[in-house]
């Protein structure tokens, strides 16, 4: 299926003596350096509250287009996640204790840009016993306290499968709540030591379970070496499991150290992507190139949702 820099080289040119040089990324895959008086203002409130953003952490290449627009992703419970995801660009070791006057810092950040919609996303924190739940549920009314009519979706780790812990974010009502299943499940030894394919579709699942209506989302990268149809199963999988929103983006490589990128999916591939996913029954999808979990966020819940809406109204 992927084309553009696939075959035996992937994104690599092999030269001679040994030596390799990266291709350049495709056109599609080009954005602008962030230099907006937005984007600016921005970084300049995340720094004074002491706060941290996956916008940041994980070099999202959407930060520019984001910040300059007043929307960024919060990253709770520190900086340092206890696991060490190979596509990912967020310090991994042992964490510091967590600041618990953090969710009243992120509050006031979130009211200060008078956000509608607000997105709350954490490092992953094995070394706590709720693996940070209490933190995102305080985080959630906090917000929800200091913003009245917000909507807030919160982006979680998977608890090491605790239900409870699940459950203490959900009582605390977050509009939409996703779980990442990142890769298909062949390259989770590979690319997410540490996680579980099986255990992220039951955390989707169980967010369900609870009596509380809620929006669930899931996020996929494409280019890691998976092959067509196991992308495909994994969107099967997902709609299984009840899940409602879908993104779907170019993996990029952040660091040398981390996995190298196997191909670039052209944009018309990523077409062809959501709308077999679209044909699954998912309320909304958002697939593209430079898409990312949080991009554009407050769309696409506003597209889940009406779709929702429309459906409860035609059931007899």
């Amino acid at each position: 299926m992927p084309q553009t820099g696939g075959g035996a080289e992937g994104p690599f040119k092999i030269l001679g003596h040994g030596g390799m040089v990266r291709k350049p990324r495709p056109e599609w895959l080009k954005v602008r350096l962030p230099h907006g008086e937005g984007y600016f203002n921005l970084k300049r409130l995340v720094r004074a509250q002491r706060l941290n953003t996956v916008c940041e952490d994980a070099r999202c290449p959407n930060i520019g287009e984001c910040w300059e627009a007043g929307t960024a992703t919060f990253m709770i419970l520190g900086d340092v996640c206890t696991r060490a995801c190979k596509f990912c660009a967020v310090k991994t070791g042992r964490p510091a204790e967590y600041d618990l006057d953090e969710p009243q810092r992120v509050a006031a950040a979130i009211q200060k840009l008078d956000l509608k919609y607000a997105v709350i996303t954490s490092v992953d924190r094995d070394d706590l016993e709720d693996g940070g739940a209490y933190v995102f549920a305080q985080t959630i009314r906090k917000t929800r306290a200091c913003c009245p009519g917000i909507r807030i979706e919160v982006l979680i780790p998977d608890f090491q499968g605790s239900v409870e812990a699940l459950r203490t974010v959900v009582e605390a009502r977050p509009d939409v709540l996703a779980h990442n299943v990142e890769t298909v499940p062949r390259l989770y030894p590979i690319a997410r030591a540490g996680s579980r394919y099986a255990r992220s579709l039951r955390h989707l699942k169980d967010a369900k379970s609870f009596g509380i209506e809620i929006t669930t989302k899931s996020s996929v990268m494409a280019g890691l070496g998976e092959r067509r149809d196991e992308l495909l199963e994994v969107m099967n999988d997902l709609r299984e499991h009840d899940v409602d929103i879908l993104t779907l983006g170019q993996y990029l490589q952040p660091t040398k150290r981390h996995l190298p990128v196997d191909c670039y999916y052209t944009p018309q591939e990523f077409t062809d992507l959501r709308e077999y996913a679209l044909s699954l029954g998912f309320r909304h999808v958002e697939a593209g190139p430079l898409v990312r979990s949080s991009y554009h966020a407050e769309k696409q819940a506003g597209g889940a949702c009406h779709d929702s809406i429309a459906a409860r109204a035609s059931r007899p």
